[in-house]
């Protein structure tokens, strides 16, 4: 297939979305683009400077107004807040997973850039250094978490004080 005489080709680069899939379904490896923001403050109007200081949930608001919540970076059960946090209210690019399951729909960022920006997107992963930091290596950072063991002493692990699991057959 040539272009014809008369036409014009303008080749832009587009930057192809770089996410391992997890297989997760209705998952779909993908570039956002869009404006990070404090969840609570876009849906709510419920507001804190600099997006709640990483103790709030970010979301994305895209070029024509739909918003994606970012549920996880990409560590093993750990948020994206310590990567994103920086870019709070800017227009940024995030490579990662939009996983649109009938029952609600979560992006899950494996690596970020400012918009417009070259340079590979930065991974995702900046919480484990942070909890490494506080807490010592471990292996699996989730079960060794004193702050989530101290929650399920007095909680339970089901999140009720009382309620436990049922055995399993």
């Amino acid at each position: 297939m040539g272009f014809g005489i008369g036409t014009l080709a303008v080749l832009v680069p587009v930057a192809a979305p770089a996410a391992e899939p997890w297989g997760i379904p209705h998952e779909k490896p993908l570039v956002l683009k869009g404006r990070l923001v404090d969840a609570l403050c876009h849906l709510k109007g419920r507001c804190a400077p600099d997006c709640g200081a990483g103790k709030r949930q970010l979301g994305l608001v895209l070029a024509d107004g739909t918003f994606r919540l970012i549920a996880k970076g990409n560590v093993d059960f750990a948020a994206a807040i310590p990567d994103l946090i920086g870019f709070c209210g800017k227009a940024i690019e995030a490579d990662g997973l939009l996983i649109e399951n009938p029952a609600i729909t979560l992006f899950f960022v494996q690596g970020v850039r400012t918009e417009g920006n070259a340079e590979p997107f930065v991974p995702a992963e900046r919480f484990k250094a942070e909890w490494e930091a506080r807490n010592g290596k471990a292996e699996e950072w989730w079960r060794a978490d004193p702050q989530a063991n101290r929650i399920i002493a007095e909680d339970g692990p089901l999140g009720i004080k009382g309620l436990v699991p049922k055995p399993k057959p």
